[in-house]
Order: structure tokens, then C-alpha cells, then sequence
């Protein structure tokens, strides 16, 4: 057994999905959780930069004495990942890859949206995962990104996100997609107003739910689990402005975020 503590990575806040998710499959497990807040958004900047910001964040991690690392942003999984296992000696894991399984496991007509930032989606790192899986997917993949701040305002069941969402969501509708990849971590908080736009009929992938049952698996595989019997404790850390993160992450984590701490990493 491993008592050591789960490092959890995010752009920013959107993260908190992931965790949650985890919280609910491993109770048990000491989570350390670190969002750039100074640098969001990742999903506009190069590939050379988010790897920078990435490998920054994860030695900072690393010094909390994690026992693996969970890139909760959907662009660092999509640009970071790669480099990220050959410089650091734990298990990483992104949600593109748990994610992509899902949906291809999920459609039945092989017809599969992928919605995330700009990064994400011109990463194409969704779009290649499912066809290696499924090869005959016809896959379209949306850019949206007004939705991190209708979330990030609270905005998500709202009648503004409904508007946005079925201007954005019109292309995968009209051809008739049977699932969709919720590829940002704020996404999940608009599961509402998305099944909306589809009346319904369309099968909502959550990354966030998928990458907590594969940290389950392989902690369990590995003989990793946590051996605590009560709750574990979950620690955030920032890079910016700790009651915005205070504010919004308590919404999404439908519980009071009470100790935040601001750090500066860009040395590391």
C-alpha cells in the first residue's frame, strides 16, 4: 500500500472535475492539486510554452511527495504528455487517452464529437486517439471556448449558455453525432444545457469520470492504494489569486475550498 498523496494538474480550476471524480472513486486517497491560475488559459498557447508551464508545475508536484501525477488539463495531456513520461520517473496519466475509449465504446453509428479549447482541438490529440481505437470513425471536433467563463461565472444552466451552446454544437447536430468528448475540464458543469441542445439523444463522455476509474485501476494494479480507512485530504495550491479559485472551485466542487495556497513556480 502507498499512503502518498495523488498530484492532480490543471490549467486553472476546471481541474476540480477531476479530482471530484476521484474523491468519489478513491475516498481514501491524500490529493495535492496545483492550477496555474497566473498563466490560464493553456488551451491558446504554443506547444512549446505549455510544455514549459507544464514541467514547471509538475516539479512542484514533486515536491509534495506524490505517488503519480494526473494531467487534468486537456491541453497539457494533448501537447505535455509525452514529455512528461520521459522526464519524470512516476505514473502520469491524462484523461485524452480514458476519454477517447469511452466515446468509442459508447457510439453506435461511429460518429463522434470532440468539444474543447482551441489547443485541444487543433491538437487533433482526440481526433487521432479514437480513430487508432476505431479506425472507420467519422469524428468533428468543435472549438468552444466561450464556455470556460459562462462556467467560471456560474452561468452554466443559464440561458446565455444554452445560446452558445447550440451555436457551437449546430455542426455536430447536423451530422448527426451519436457521442461527445467533453474535452475541457469545465465542460462536464454543462452536461445540462448540452443534452438540451440534442434533445437528449446524444451520449455525454466525461473525461474526468474515465480518468478517475483508470487512477483507480492502475493504483490498484501497482499495489498503490492508500491503506486510510477515513477521508483523504485534499490540498490546493495556486498560482494566482486564491479567492477567485475559492469562489469558483467551491461551486464546482459543491463544497467550501478553506486553505488555498499561492505559490510561484517558474523557477522550477
Amino acid at each position: 500500500m502507498d499512503n502518498r498523496p495523488i498530484g492532480v494538474f490543471d490549467s486553472g480550476i476546471g481541474g476540480l472535475t477531476v479530482l471530484k471524480e476521484i474523491a468519489e472513486q478513491l475516498p481514501g486517497e491524500d490529493v495535492v492539486y496545483f492550477g496555474d491560475t497566473a498563466r490560464i488559459p493553456y488551451g491558446s498557447r504554443s506547444k512549446e510554452t505549455v510544455i514549459r508551464y507544464f514541467l514547471q508545475s509538475a516539479r512542484f508536484l514533486l515536491t509534495k511527495n506524490i505517488k503519480a501525477i494526473v494531467i487534468a488539463c486537456n491541453t497539457a495531456s494533448a501537447m505535455a504528455m509525452e514529455e512528461a513520461q520521459k522526464e519524470f520517473d512516476i505514473p502520469i496519466i491524462g484523461v485524452i487517452e480514458p476519454g477517447a475509449k469511452a466515446a468509442v465504446a459508447a457510439t453506435k453509428n461511429a460518429k463522434i464529437g470532440v468539444i474543447g479549447t482551441k489547443g485541444t482541438i487543433n491538437s487533433q490529440s482526440y481526433q487521432k486517439t479514437i480513430r487508432r481505437l476505431l479506425p472507420s470513425a467519422e469524428i468533428i471536433g468543435v472549438a468552444c471556448p466561450l464556455f470556460v467563463p459562462i462556467v467560471e461565472e456560474g452561468w452554466e444552466n443559464s440561458d446565455v449558455a444554452f445560446m452558445v451552446a447550440r451555436h457551437y454544437l449546430l455542426e455536430l447536430k447536423e451530422h448527426n453525432i451519436d457521442s461527445i468528448v467533453l474535452g475541457c475540464t469545465h465542460y462536464p458543469a454543462l452536461r445540462y444545457t448540452i443534452d438540451k441542445v440534442f434533445d437528449g439523444k446524444v451520449n455525454l463522455i466525461n473525461p474526468a469520470y474515465e480518468t478517475a476509474k483508470v487512477v483507480k485501476a492502475m493504483l490498484k494494479e501497482k499495489n498503490m492504494l492508500s491503506s486510510k480507512l477515513d477521508d483523504g485530504k485534499h490540498c490546493f495550491y495556486v498560482s494566482d489569486d486564491p479567492e477567485s479559485f475559492k469562489r469558483v472551485g467551491g461551486n464546482i466542487l459543491k463544497n467550501e475550498i478553506e486553505q488555498i495556497e499561492k505559490v510561484t513556480i517558474e523557477e522550477l
